[in-house]
């Protein structure tokens, strides 16, 4: 397991550590209600910098990537970020990309674990074209800023005043003397900001925002209670609720796919899936009451297979335990019972994202 950077750091505030895609996370700070609380109410800072990092190089790297990935690429602007899927001939998901242009590079945030699976995948469709795929880990990482108190502690921070970032808009600055890009990144939370560090400055970048947000009540966040607004706001993770068969429509990734930028590997598959106007199956939320349901539980619908859990946490929202899960077109009617094949009970379909 890859230790964090920042693992004296946290491990000096009694946190506790786990193990995602073969890189240390930190679990939790003790308080996943304060936590929680936080991010909703006030501000929390989360350590991501388990995450992995690609770096593209080279005249050609927008028009090789462009050809490689769902999102437009080519015409996305110097400055900006993008959220893509790749895929292969058949369609089906190698993994998905938050794809940050800037003047001389392109750098993709992955899902650890994933970093080695995407340079091999881009590696194997790189002839004759000028770009050069670097493993930048080592080089960036990145910190997130969840909950209404972001802009506060971002202005503090920078010494004036902060407009808020649109999602996926990105800007410049200076953070305890080093020089950072903020990414606007809402699909969790709607003021929500990644804050991307050379890795070699997270720790003056981690206190400055920490300093920054102690008059606005900021707490550190785990992956544990990340995971809990993640499913809350029905966002599927790769590795978790998106595999090697997955579809991106399927996972409700419309929002990825470019469809003006001409082919891409697996082109052919999506436009046809999207033509057909519907999927087999999608994911949806679920309802599951006090039920302990374990990921991969399937779903029936008398004595029909109809789906399978994915994803599995107690909603602070709803009031019980909730899940992400695939479901059978025929059976995506939120209020539609299921059954857990397990026999701990039964599951009741609801849309996404969960609100109260």
């Amino acid at each position: 397991m890859e230790p964090l950077s920042l693992h004296f750091l946290h491990e000096a505030t009694g946190a506790r550590f786990m193990d995602v895609g073969g890189r240390e996370a930190v679990a939790g700070y003790g308080n996943g209600e304060g936590e929680y609380r936080a991010a909703h109410e006030a501000v929390a800072l989360h350590d991501a910098s388990y995450r992995e990092i690609l770096r593209i190089t080279g005249e050609d790297r927008a028009s090789f990537l462009h050809g490689m990935v769902t999102q437009e690429v080519k015409n996305l602007p110097v400055g900006s970020a993008a959220y893509a899927a790749m895929v292969n001939a058949k369609g089906a998901m190698v993994a998905d990309a938050r794809i940050l242009k800037r003047e001389a590079d392109l750098l993709l945030d992955l899902e650890p674990g994933t970093g080695t699976k995407v340079r091999e995948f881009l590696d194997k469709y790189l002839i004759s074209e000028d770009a050069e795929l670097h493993e930048a880990t080592g080089e960036w990482a990145l910190l997130r800023l969840l909950g209404p108190g972001s802009a506060g502690v971002l202005a503090a921070a920078l010494g004036g005043a902060f407009e808020p970032l649109a999602h996926q808009a990105t800007r410049a600055a200076s953070l305890g003397g080093q020089d950072v890009i903020l990414v606007g990144n809402t699909a969790l939370e709607s003021h929500g900001v990644d804050v991307w560090v050379p890795r070699a400055g997270l720790e003056p970048v981690w206190r400055a925002l920490a300093e920054a947000g102690a008059p606005h009540g900021l707490k550190p966040l785990g992956f544990e209670t990340l995971e809990l607004l993640r499913v809350e706001a029905g966002v599927p993770r790769y590795g978790q609720d998106m595999v090697d068969t997955t579809i991106p429509l399927e996972a409700n990734l419309a929002s990825a796919i470019s469809y003006n930028k001409g082919c891409y590997i697996g082109q052919e598959v999506i436009a046809r899936a999207t033509f057909r106007g519907h999927m087999n199956r999608k994911l949806t939320g679920l309802l599951l009451g006090d039920a302990d349901v374990a990921p991969g539980t399937e779903l029936r619908r008398g004595e029909k297979k109809v789906g399978w859990v994915t994803s599995v946490v107690r909603s602070p929202v709803k009031g019980q335990r909730v899940a992400l899960g695939y479901v059978h077109r025929d059976s995506l009617e939120p209020g539609t019972e299921l059954t857990l094949a397990d026999g701990t009970g039964t599951a009741k379909v609801a849309a996404l994202p969960f609100t109260a």
